[in-house]
């Protein structure tokens, strides 16, 4: 892992202003999108298994749960929700029948599809009154914060 050599104010500087400002603009998204979705809002444990789902079709339970870094039967509940909305299929492993598959349902997929078109819609219209040297600061940070957020969901994270 590489080490910073930033001095450690300016570290815990950045850290703060990403503790607040990130959770803010997640906030401020899914507050616009929930005005414009037209269907019932899921809580975020359920979203984030659908996403993961619809990323990684075909995952199994536990590798849910070790993904979102939750108890598996805490994941298998949220199945059971989603499966009962008509959200989520469940399918037996050929090989062992203990093992289920977790796949999303096209009425999932559309319903992610939409949320995630008006999310990048707001997010292209907030972008847009940026100045052109905050855009290319954005742009050049894109790939430090995909590491940062790898780096927070790993195992050692």
């Amino acid at each position: 892992m590489p080490d910073s050599s930033a001095p450690p104010q300016d570290i815990d500087r950045v850290a703060a202003a990403l503790v607040a400002s990130l959770p803010a603009l997640h906030r401020g998204l899914e507050r616009h999108v929930g005005h414009e979705f037209p269907h019932p809002r899921l809580p975020d444990g359920q979203l984030a298994l659908l996403f993961l789902v619809e990323e990684r079709e075909g995952i199994t339970v536990r590798e849910t749960a070790q993904a979102l870094l939750m108890k598996p039967n805490n994941v298998s509940a949220l199945v059971s929700q989603l499966t009962e909305l008509g959200l989520l299929e469940r399918r037996q492993d050929p090989a062992d029948k203990r093992v289920a598959h977790l796949h999303p349902t096209p009425t999932a997929r559309r319903r992610l599809a939409e949320a995630r078109l008006l999310k990048e819609n707001h997010m292209a219209r907030a972008l847009h009154t940026l100045t052109e040297g905050e855009l290319d600061a954005l742009g050049a940070a894109l790939g430090a914060l995909t590491s940062l957020s790898r780096g927070l969901h790993s195992p050692a994270g």
